[in-house]
């Protein structure tokens, strides 16, 4: 293989004849690899049976095509230097997720982790070697560009209405078409419709525009030819209205940084060149952003065939007219500009000058455009968006407190880390507030969490080793150097920066993107042998070990993957099945495939437990009852924190009326989950229930271990409270947390029973309603009385209205006041 460098390129020409099949192989598989990925909502990461099946077939594929790289190129692997110890490198990630598996959160998505880091590790390893080639590298750098073009156009084709002329394009091999429509390319909120294309989430759609805008200005400028010129120039309108269709805050905020940081890698004339195509391309963009929106809202609403052809007429006119301008610009004006800047651009420093000159202007612009009346040229939802951009909002601070309580979670699992998916099982344990968010919103405070500081400080320092190196050479390097991989560096950067805010890698696709990136930056960086001789490891042996330690790895991962896929097609039969056969045995056939290459797998597990409950219930056949119960007491041991599991096991010992194992489960799992309500609701009744009962029975012992329970639970709930006062006032809470006349009723209850009748009434009195006809605030009252009336005072106005409503009431208050403890 040829150790290419900047200013150091191999012959890019090859003589077919004597190209092997197995390089075309590979050339093609890598292609359609990347055109099938983002059809399946891009491979999103959902941690649910759902989107599992699409991951395992892409850690196949690419297992697939790791064997295939590896048979090409396994007589150059040469572990000299270090851009091939890169090689090597890249092996300890997956290694520290599979550390992690021993104090995984859950097991079944640490596996899952796995099994996605390894598809990572697969397209670093494959764009290392193959990138070094000057042809396979152009062709890839194409494909990429045509691919991301498609998904662009795609998104518009739903954001017009033509959802089902979309769908039918990509229904024979996407996962994302249901009823004829990809779901979500046009997705709703409280902001109103968000374009999304094949993400289904509109923020990660954003920081994909925005690499792929910078990367269209790129090709652009680079391009030689009028037509390719004219294609990525066309692209840009379509690309900035699709940013703004995003609605995505995020988008808009990094992608100024992005840019600016980008122009430091450019000589003078091509910075006025990146801002000046942008630019236009925006003002283009902005002059039919209108249009093109409302007329988008109004389809969604409704198709019509003319007002369709309308905003396809705005945006393809207006995307020729920027196309045909940036044309004659790159033909007639750059010559004379670089000729120009030539001293200029030699000076030190020179390059500087621009992007400060551009943080200057981003600033003004912004300002503008958020805070004075200039934001009204722009679509009322836009426009919004803009508006409550500060750092006083609510999605800023949430994102504020997702960061401090993932570093919370790392505090507990600080060395190998919690697995991966932990944060999606574990941030209720640890949620300042009751928000509901499975991921952390922060790429590299995800993973932190997940591989701890071991894996962390592995994944970033090889992080920086590349982009250092990559940086160190395109200094030194000359101008083809430079451009021949510096599509790499865009989409890196711009995803990797956006993903501080975002979760914009648990969409595999995208991680696909950036380890394949990695790869092409590493392709290029300056090849200096090792320093230590010792590690210099040479020989046809060591590259033949190294190929069949990674084959075999390849193998484990493409069987596993396979066998995950059958897995997940049974559970996905056995869920279709639930629907339409009343039948235990059908059922219980795809779950128990399932469950047997999958052990506890959380959703099968679920699904058979319901299932031997049913039929327990139904039969009190004893067999039906332990098969179900020691598979879920199996099941609780590999996902502690799954709430649903609990749940089962609780419903489980209810079923054979073990109320105290049940009770037991729910206390002991009450700190994993500080923010559900309904949690704390179930501890105050039962432990009420369980208490009364216990009295009855004159086993005080056993009355004050529930009542004090209940009661702990209860205070837990009014700590809570006062903590959500103390919320910045932009921040909301998240969901309902909050007092319910039940569990203020059997509070006050337990405390009277206990003897406490000044803790009695300051509980009651936070139930106390000017209402009393229904029962449960009409007992909070009689109790509230009571409990005043055994400290010596009362509260004639709250008593005399019980009265009114029914004469027996003293007769209760007083029955209750004569109660003996």
């Amino acid at each position: 293989m040829s150790k290419q460098v900047y200013g150091k390129h191999s012959k890019g020409s090859r003589v077919v004849s004597k190209t092997p099949v197995i390089y075309w192989v590979l050339l093609a598989s890598i292609i359609l690899y990347l055109a099938w990925s983002p059809f399946q909502v891009a491979l999103f990461n959902g941690q649910m049976l759902q989107f599992e099946k699409p991951l395992f077939w892409a850690s196949a594929m690419a297992s697939v095509i790791l064997l295939v790289c590896g048979a090409n190129y396994y007589k150059t692997i040469k572990l000299e230097d270090q851009r091939d110890w890169l090689a090597v490198w890249i092996l300890l990630l997956p290694i520290t997720y599979i550390l992690a598996l021993f104090g995984a959160a859950s097991h079944s998505m640490a596996i899952n982790m796995v099994i996605i880091q390894s598809t990572y590790t697969a397209m670093f390893i494959v764009g290392l070697f193959l990138l070094r080639d000057k042809f396979a590298n152009r062709v890839i750098q194409l494909a990429i560009m045509a691919i991301a073009y498609i998904i662009v156009g795609f998104g518009l084709l739903n954001w017009f209405g033509q959802w089902k002329f979309a769908g039918k394009l990509v229904a024979w091999f996407s996962i994302g078409i249901l009823n004829g429509k990809y779901t979500d390319a046009v997705m709703s909120d409280s902001n109103g419709l968000r374009l999304t294309s094949v993400f289904q989430y509109a923020n990660t759609y954003a920081a994909f525009l925005m690499a792929f805008l910078f990367a269209a200005v790129f090709f652009l400028i680079k391009s030689r030819k009028w037509y390719g010129q004219v294609i990525h120039g066309f692209m840009l309108v379509p690309i900035i209205l699709s940013i703004l269709l995003t609605l995505s805050r995020g988008g808009l905020v990094m992608l100024p940084v992005v840019f600016v940081l980008l122009l430091l890698f450019l000589k003078p004339a091509k910075q006025i060149l990146w801002v000046a195509y942008i630019g236009i391309a925006g003002m283009a963009s902005l002059a039919i952003s209108k249009k093109v929106t409302d007329l988008g809202l109004q389809l969604n609403r409704t198709y019509e065939g003319g007002a369709a052809a309308k905003g396809w007429g705005y945006l393809l006119i207006t995307s020729a007219i920027v196309a045909l301008l940036l044309w004659v610009i790159q033909k007639f004006i750059v010559s004379h500009l670089e000729r120009g800047l030539a001293s200029w651009s030699n000076r030190k420093m020179a390059s500087l000058w621009i992007p400060v000159g551009s943080v200057v202007v981003v600033g003004l612009i912004a300002f503008l455009f958020i805070g004075t009346s200039a934001r009204n040229i722009l679509p009322d939802n836009v426009s919004t968006r803009l508006e409550n951009i500060n750092f006083q909002q609510h999605s800023v601070l949430e994102r504020l407190t997702f960061y401090k309580d993932a570093v919370k979670v790392v505090k507990d699992y600080p060395v190998i880390g919690a697995g991966g998916g932990a944060w999606a099982v574990l941030y209720e344990k640890y949620q300042n507030n009751p928000y509901t968010s499975r991921q952390a919103h922060n790429f590299f405070l995800q993973y932190l969490v997940e591989v701890g500081i071991l894996g962390f400080i592995v994944f970033i320092s090889f992080l920086i080793f590349i982009f250092y190196k990559y940086i160190r050479g395109y200094i030194r390097g000359n101008e083809e150097g430079r451009e021949s991989h510096f599509l790499y560096l865009i989409l890196t950067l711009s995803i990797l920066l956006h993903s501080i805010l975002d979760f914009n890698m648990s969409y595999v696709f995208i991680g696909i993107l950036v380890y394949l990136g990695l790869g092409g930056m590493a392709a290029v960086m300056e090849s200096k042998p090792l320093r230590f001789q010792q590690l210099r490891l040479r020989g046809r042996g060591w590259s033949a070990l190294y190929s069949i330690v990674v084959g075999i790895g390849a193998v484990v991962i493409l069987i596993t993957s396979i066998r995950y896929v059958q897995a997940s097609n049974a559970g996905l039969e056995a869920r279709k099945l639930v629907q339409t056969s009343t039948s235990f045995e059908e059922i219980k056939a795809p779950l128990d495939e399932d469950l047997s290459i999958r052990k506890s797998h959380p959703d099968s597990t679920l699904l058979l437990s319901s299932l031997y409950q049913q039929v327990y219930s139904q039969t009190q056949n004893e067999d039906f009852y332990l098969s179900g119960y020691q598979m879920m007491v199996k099941a609780h041991e590999d996902e502690p924190y799954n709430k649903n599991i609990i749940n089962h096991l609780i419903k489980f010992h209810s079923l054979k009326g073990e109320q105290a194992q049940a009770f037991d489960l729910l206390v002991t799992n009450s700190k994993n989950f500080n923010w559900d309500i309904e949690w704390y609701e179930r501890i105050i009744s039962q432990g009420y229930e369980l208490g009364t009962d216990a009295q009855s029975k004159k086993d005080l012992t056993s009355r004050d271990k529930y009542f004090n329970a209940g009661i702990e639970a209860f205070n837990k709930i009014q700590a809570g409270l006062v903590h959500l006062a103390t919320l910045p006032e932009g921040q909301m809470a998240g969901r309902a947390f909050a007092n319910t006349p039940a569990m203020i009723l059997n509070t006050g209850k337990m405390q009277y029973l206990l003897n406490q009748p000044d803790k009695t009434a300051e509980t009651l009195k936070l139930g106390l309603l000017e209402d009393l006809s229904d029962p449960v605030n009409r007992e909070i009252a009689r109790w509230y009385v009571a409990a005043l009336i055994k400290q010596g005072t009362t509260d004639q106005v709250v008593l005399d209205r019980l009265i009114q409503l029914d004469p027996t009431e003293k007769q209760q208050v007083d029955a209750l006041v004569q109660m003996n403890f």
